[in-house]
């Protein structure tokens, strides 16, 4: 492989075929362009450095893919303790990422979920079982519990709000979500 033997033609040729769909990938995930930029680079330049341990019996994509994988997941893992960046990325990350309901089918987030639902108090967790678990309307909720559906939407509000609040607190978390958010799929 030209690559492996530091033929510059032949690993621009490989930036000009790989660089749009993993700076289109990348972008998506961090939501900067200056940042998807420098990642970009950065798996660029992993790349050339480690061009004699490419492997041409195995799949190139993969292997660039895997390095990009590597990239972003160091850069969500450095935000998660840099208190900054961490603020700068959920201005950035739209609040879907914080949907309870695909949290509580994610079996990584399972666990962290359950914690802060035991932390409610007993009839806000109550309501929140009810509805999000059960899957019962408000209405079902009202009559089995005797409060007003008014009253259920409020626990339900309230409950939501306390789950994300104490889910964000936890760097753990964030950082697992923004690597749930798409990092292994090429």
């Amino acid at each position: 492989m030209q690559l492996q033997r530091g033929h510059e033609p032949a690993f621009n040729a490989l930036y000009k075929a790989y660089s749009k769909p993993l700076y289109m990938r990348t972008l998506r995930l961090v939501k900067n362009k200056n940042v998807a930029d420098e990642l970009l680079q950065e798996v660029f330049i992993r790349l050339w450095n480690s061009r004699e341990q490419v492997n041409p019996e195995k799949s190139f994509q993969s292997y660039l893919f895997t390095i990009a994988q590597h990239i972003i997941y160091n850069y969500f893992r450095k935000a998660a303790s840099d208190n900054r960046l961490m603020e700068t990325l959920l201005l950035r990350h739209p609040g879907h990422y914080l949907n309870i309901d695909q949290l509580l089918e994610n079996k990584e987030t399972h666990q962290l979920l359950y914690r802060a639902i035991e932390r409610l108090t007993p009839q806000r967790k109550l309501v929140f079982c009810l509805c999000k678990l059960e899957g019962k309307s408000y209405e079902e909720v009202s009559r089995i519990m005797n409060i007003s559906v008014a009253t259920v939407n409020s626990h339900m509000t309230q409950a939501l709000a306390f789950l994300k609040a104490d889910l964000l607190k936890n760097r753990e978390f964030l950082l697992l979500l923004f690597c749930i958010a798409g990092i292994g799929k090429p």
